[in-house]
């Protein structure tokens, strides 16, 4: 898997579509996306638009996309509900499902039916994302295959320190989403400070911190440009002191948790739906 990719959570399907195929026109090799998003069919576009512009193939690039917490259960619900992902990417397979959040009553039978999807060949790797230690202990204790990844909110000020190490002592390997705080991050003073040291952007700093944190990251932007920028992080080298700098600005305070939604506590107040977009619907080609 590579190590440093395009995520596309909160983008319509058009702008989806052009990013996607931005990044690979760029040299970006890792797209990731879900059903949550409401934007498969975009992503799906952009990848294919995305390889035909960069003269590459399917196998050259390798696409996320996670298994919806509404569609969490057996093995019959789980398939069908994959096989509706794959018609919308417009893919064979791919390279990695992720359980997007363990939804409690379902996520060990949801994770054995992915582990057959793995068995049968339509996914080729597969993990979980948003799992705490005591959910992952208990998920690999009925496992046949730990998880080779764990996506989490991992930024300089949310940096997972407990659940880093946990993973780390049993080869899973920890994922980036928010890798920019929502953007909260860029305007911290020692980021802006170290910058100014570097002559970079305050994102490239921080994605470059990550990098050699060797944490997988997933990056959002819908502006070439911007695309372009944030990639252009291995010219360079943030000191060990540096790093450690940076380290030290952790605070332990996620954006999101499980509180926040209902298939968690009925009186949360964010819900199971899939994001909806104006532009459903509208020719993608």
């Amino acid at each position: 898997m590579p190590r440093f990719g395009l995520g596309v959570w909160k983008s319509d399907n058009h702008a989806a579509r052009d990013s996607v195929a931005a990044a690979i026109r760029n040299g970006y090799r890792a797209i990731d996306t879900a059903k949550q998003y409401g934007n498969e069919q975009g992503t799906g576009a952009g990848i294919k638009l995305g390889l035909k512009q960069a003269g590459l193939k399917r196998e050259d690039v390798f696409v996320t996309t996670k298994l919806f917490n509404g569609d969490q259960g057996n093995y019959d619900k789980v398939s069908k509900a994959f096989e509706g992902q794959l018609k919308d990417l417009g893919l064979d397979y791919v390279d990695l499902y992720l359980m997007h959040w363990p939804v409690d009553a379902y996520y060990l039978e949801s994770y054995q039916a992915m582990e057959r999807l793995l068995k049968e060949g339509k996914v080729r790797a597969i993990g979980v994302s948003n799992f705490d230690n005591d959910r992952m202990s208990k998920l690999m204790e009925s496992a046949d295959v730990i998880p080779a990844i764990n996506q989490m909110e991992f930024n300089p000020t949310n940096q997972e320190r407990d659940i880093l190490k946990f993973d780390t002592s049993h080869k899973i390997t920890m994922t980036a989403w928010s890798p920019l705080g929502g953007g909260k991050s860029l305007t911290n003073p020692v980021i802006e400070k170290l910058a100014d040291k570097y002559h970079r952007s305050a994102a490239q700093i921080i994605l470059r911190w990550e990098w050699q944190r060797e944490i997988i990251t997933v990056i959002k932007s819908v502006h070439e440009k911007r695309i372009i920028e944030n990639s252009h992080i291995f010219d360079f080298e943030l000191s060990d002191e540096d790093v450690e700098t940076i380290n030290q600005l952790d605070e332990g305070k996620r954006g999101l948790w499980y509180d926040d939604f209902k298939w968690h506590r009925p009186s949360a107040d964010i819900g199971d739906s899939v994001d909806q977009w104006d532009d459903t619907g509208k020719p993608l080609s």
